[in-house]
This record gives structure tokens, sequence and C-alpha cells, in this order.
């Protein structure tokens, strides 16, 4: 049985303060879709992205990095080359870094390159729960079964939606900020993702780190939701809410459960 974990929202405070005072850099490999609003997403926040995939750069780029974010989204060459020369190079360094299965449910070879990444024990595996079922099995929706899942993966387990659960060893909480216009925007997990490496550079109590991500982006969504008339204005209120929340704001607004 899953123990509820109890991470309150002054903590969280703090924790999205010190990620904006570390500015830690965030190497990502990701979907060309999201390059550009992924960086945006991590600059909004006061963290420094980076995106090559180029094999004979890869190298440098992650032995400079705080943290790697691996996305499946689009898979080329040059990111497939790219993949597990970063993981490589992130588990020497200790590391913290995510995995993205994006689409892993469209194409058999995704799923099995999913399936081999996740044998590496990512920091953390972020996922919707449509692609947790291919990924982690039929049960991957169950709270219980998330907690048992995390601890045989090694991975904490951030399965994101209406309402974000996260998995850590014997420990479980769910996050319920955000709004639905997130849903209407591309790449809005993908960058997602890539804040939570961030903040795993930052705090490495997991379950602390990924909460304290999910309300500051869940937070930085309803907020973005109140002064926008749909998605096209959304994504420049987004960008300005994850720049502007407050303490003050998040300790006011958090639903942690």
């Amino acid at each position: 049985m899953a123990r509820h974990l109890h991470i309150d929202a002054r903590t969280v405070a703090r924790t999205v303060d010190e990620a904006r005072a570390s500015r830690p850099s965030v190497h990502c490999i990701t979907n060309t879709v999201a390059q550009n609003f992924t960086a945006n997403v991590l600059l909004a926040i006061g963290m420094r992205p980076s995106m090559t995939v180029a094999p004979d750069e890869i190298s440098g780029f992650v032995q400079h990095a705080d943290a790697l974010l691996v996305n499946l989204g689009t898979m080329d060459a040059d990111r497939r080359a790219a993949i597990d020369e970063a993981i490589d190079i992130a588990t020497a360094r200790n590391l913290p870094w995510v995995l993205d299965p994006t689409f892993v449910e469209k194409s058999e070879p995704r799923q099995a390159l999913a399936s081999r990444l996740l044998e590496r024990a990512p920091t953390a595996l972020r996922y919707n729960p449509g692609e947790g079922q291919y990924i982690l099995g039929a049960h991957s929706t169950e709270p219980d079964a998330l907690s048992v899942l995390s601890r045989s993966t090694r991975s904490a387990l951030v399965m994101t939606g209406a309402e974000d659960i996260v998995a850590v060893d014997h420990g479980l909480a769910r996050v319920r900020n955000g709004s639905p216009l997130m849903d209407r925007v591309t790449a809005i997990g993908c960058a997602l993702s890539a804040v939570v490496a961030g903040f795993l550079a930052v705090e490495r109590d997991r379950e602390l780190a990924i909460v304290s991500a999910l309300v500051l982006y869940g937070l930085a969504g309803s907020k973005a939701e109140a002064r926008s008339n749909g998605p096209g204005s959304f994504v420049p209120a987004f960008l300005d809410s994850l720049y502007s929340l407050t303490a003050d704001d998040i300790i006011a607004g958090a639903l942690i459960a």
C-alpha cells in the first residue's frame, strides 16, 4: 500500500525560489516541435536550456549540464545516436535525467526504445495515462500499482493529466493544479518534463522536486487561463505566469494531496 507524501505549500514555494536562484542548465534531447517552447519555458523560470542533438557535440553539452531530458517525440538518426551517449555521461556524473516516452503507443520501434531506456533507471519517467499503459503495463494508472512500479523501475513515476500523480518508492502524492487549456497547446507536456529535470538538479529529494515542478507549472496554467481568451493568448500568458508567480501565489494556490 502506498503512503501519502506530506509536502506542504511553503516548502514547495521555497523549492521554487531555490530553483530560480540556482539557474540549472538542462540539456534537452527533445522533439523538433517542442524545442522552441521548451527553451522559452525553462528561460521563463530562470533555468538555462541547451538543445543540440548532434552526436559529435552531445558529449560536451551534457558534460556542462546539470540535468538531462530524453524525449522520444521525434526520433531521427541523430537523436538515436545521441541518446545513449548522453545517458552514459549523465550516469557517470550522477546527473538527474528524465525520460519522456512521447507517443510510445504509436510504433513498435518506439516502444522497444522506451522499454530499453527505462531499464537504465531514469531519475524520473514523465508520461500520460495512455503512454503509461504501453511502457509500464495495464495497471499503470492505478495508484497502488504505481508505487510498486516505481520500486521495480527504480524511477520516480510522474503521471500527468487532469490530476497529476507522483510515485516514488512507497510514497504517493497528487497535484490538482492546472488548466484545460494546457491540453490545447503543443509541447506543454514535453516542456514540463524539462522543468522536472531542472528541479531534480536543484532538489535531490525526488518527491519534493517533482511536486514543486508540478505545482509551479499547474498554477502558471490556471493563472494564464484567467488572462487569456484561448490557446493563442494562453501561451504568452503562461510564460509570463511562470516568470512572475510569487511564493505567496504558490502558498495560497497549491493543491497537493
